[in-house]
């Protein structure tokens, strides 16, 4: 491996393969690009696809109206009689953030804390494996592909008393280690299939060129693929980020209720099983919760079908 190239003469060298590229002829991934078009702009998809929408935003937009209703026009009338009598305040959100009994601000501190490095620990690992299975040749590669593939079919139910009794022997229970290794594990097995797939469909030629040019694994990882992989990146990292943010389950488990440690879906599930008659703060509070899952997909959304299509459906 020679490690005095220059990185313009890699980068020279792979977008020459793709120059060399027959004029008018799609590539793999532009085909499965464009047959997916086709089906999602069919009357009957489209007709369905209004159908869903109308039926996830009538609810939310309830919600965010009766979070800025007065605690007793909440009691009498329900979110749809607004119009009627259009009294807002803004007491719902001050209570629950800075309220005493409710503390949501620390636990949406404890949210962002969980969830960035939850999402980046399992992609972070799953690039390097996807790498290894998609572009080197070592012996049992498919075997072991298969098996890390096969992960996914394990309930996460199952491992949750196993792993807690381990974190308790290694002295971790308590810590946001123990809910960041399990959302790690948990997450591996899909994000290494699908950034493997997509990694597949990249055409050889560009590492090839690469490898011509003298380029190492590190390079052609960094500064071929690395670019190129942007779009299924962003797509895991918006399920990844959703699913942890919105998980209850796995914070319960290891975070129990703890102030220090426990998300804001384990505060939100206190709310509506002991305050279920306050419905002005569970209903700011859940608001709260959705705020920035809401601000990450549309961030990101651009990203999102691109990611799936390239890597979820690999036939």
């Amino acid at each position: 491996m020679s490690t005095g190239i220059p990185s313009i003469e890699l980068v020279s060298g792979a977008e020459q393969a793709v120059k060399d590229r027959e004029p008018g002829r799609l590539s793999r991934l532009e085909r499965r690009a464009a047959k997916a078009k086709g089906k999602i702009s069919s009357p009957w998809a489209s007709t369905l696809a209004i159908i869903i929408a109308i039926a996830w935003t009538v609810p939310t937009f309830g919600l965010l109206l009766t979070s800025f209703r007065p605690r007793m026009e909440i009691r009498r009338t329900g979110w749809w009689t607004f119009p009627a009598n259009p009294a807002v305040t803004l007491e719902n959100y001050t209570d629950v953030l800075f309220g005493s009994s409710t503390a949501f601000s620390t636990f949406f501190v404890n949210s962002l804390v969980i969830t960035i490095p939850a999402v980046i620990i399992p992609i972070s690992l799953a690039l390097l494996a996807a790498y290894a299975f998609a572009w080197i040749d070592f012996k049992g590669r498919n075997i072991l592909f298969v098996a890390v593939f096969a992960l996914q079919v394990i309930p996460i139910q199952v491992t949750l008393i196993p792993l807690l009794t381990q974190y308790v022997d290694w002295g971790l229970a308590g810590s946001f280690w123990t809910i960041w290794l399990s959302h790690s594990i948990f997450a591996l097995p899909l994000a290494i299939f699908l950034l493997h797939n997509f990694m597949k469909d990249i055409p050889p030629s560009l590492v090839e060129a690469a490898r011509v040019d003298g380029a190492g694994h590190v390079k052609i990882f960094f500064q071929v693929l690395m670019p190129l992989l942007t779009p299924a990146i962003a797509s895991f990292a918006i399920f990844q980020f959703l699913w942890v943010w919105n998980d209850l389950l796995v914070a319960l488990t290891f975070a129990g209720g703890s102030t220090n440690v426990a998300p804001l879906t384990v505060r939100v599930a206190e709310l509506a099983g002991t305050r279920g008659a306050q419905w002005h703060i569970l209903s700011a509070g859940a608001f709260v919760s959705m705020v920035v899952p809401l601000i990450v997909f549309l961030a990101l959304q651009r990203f999102f079908v691109r990611g799936l299509l390239a890597g979820s459906v690999k036939g």
